[in-house]
């Protein structure tokens, strides 16, 4: 099978991959072994795909159209596979075969081209707000997910690290109040979810058995204004092109927060992390352009 990984993959595991990883050189030998062993037939690959996997279009023997998804132990595969079990196809993608080896997913053919992005704003924001929702379950009792307090601390201690990097003075005042909202918000975090941790509209695809449905998940339990936050910020760089971005991204704020029954306050603080968390990791891989519309807007909030 000729096999050429996404350039956007090869890019995002240049900048991230640690020192000696070999999965994306073992990534053709692998795509082909999983292929052989369910005798798929690969249509194509999907371009330009995501940061942190392969996926492929197949077909199974009997026909039915399928995805195979490949990905490394860093992008927490497992963990997608143990949430979309729970969610069971509830809001989210199903899977086609519960158990497969290490960072192998087979799941059901969604409308790979078509996000839910493809809509005029407003109504982009409701449908992808709306499929959020239904992925807000409890958690298994035997769960091994990450905490929104791990994960987040994580990324704390490297902006920590970092004071703001290159970026000065400005950046490092954001990191200082990033870093403040998140230590307010965990001290009195209320009930707990299972979340989908990477929500965006780019992640909400057309589909078949219901309008939309969530893909590509790095689930984590915690608070459900954490998972709003990431949405919150969504076409960042239309919100920075135009005048009033400032008081539209302040409305939506209280509109997401309003519509799924969120804290506004919480969701700001958690908008404010994420968004500051992102803007200086864009800088420490060499991404200036995309970290300066992340901290433009985190300076909004």
């Amino acid at each position: 099978m000729a096999f050429e990984p996404p350039r956007r993959l090869v890019k995002a595991l240049g900048e991230t991959a640690p020192s000696g990883d070999d999965w994306l050189e073992k990534l053709p030998e692998v795509a082909q072994q999983a292929v052989d062993l369910r005798e798929l037939t690969v249509e194509r690959v999907q371009v330009p795909g995501g940061r942190s996997s392969v996926v492929l279009l197949v077909r199974r023997a009997d026909g039915t159209p399928a995805v195979l998804k490949l990905a490394p132990r860093r992008a927490r595969p497992e963990s997608e596979r143990a949430a979309l079990a729970r969610w069971g196809g509830l809001g989210a993608v199903q899977l086609v075969e519960p158990f497969a080896a290490e960072g192998v997913l087979v799941l059901e053919r969604l409308h790979p081209d078509v996000s839910v992005r493809s809509l005029p704003e407003a109504k982009a924001l409701l449908e992808a707000a709306g499929t959020l929702r239904r992925l807000w379950v409890e958690p298994p009792g035997d769960h091994a997910f990450e905490t929104v307090a791990e994960r987040t601390g994580r990324q704390a201690r490297v902006m920590r690290d970092s004071g703001g990097g290159s970026g000065g003075d400005e950046v490092a005042s954001l990191v200082s109040a990033a870093l403040e909202a998140r230590e307010a918000l965990l001290a009195a975090p209320p009930e707990v979810r299972l979340l989908h941790g990477t929500f965006r509209q780019s992640k909400v695809l057309a589909a078949e058995r219901v309008p939309w449905l969530a893909v590509g998940p790095d689930p984590v339990v915690g608070e459900c204004a954490f998972d709003l936050a990431r949405l919150v910020r969504d076409r960042v760089e239309d919100l920075i092109a135009t005048p009033s971005g400032a008081s539209t991204t302040r409305r939506r704020v209280k509109r997401l927060a309003e519509s799924l029954d969120v804290d506004q306050e919480r969701l700001r603080g958690w908008t404010l992390f994420r968004a500051v968390e992102s803007g200086v990791r864009a800088l420490r891989v060499g991404r200036p352009r995309d970290a300066e519309l992340l901290l433009e807007f985190a300076g909004w909030l």
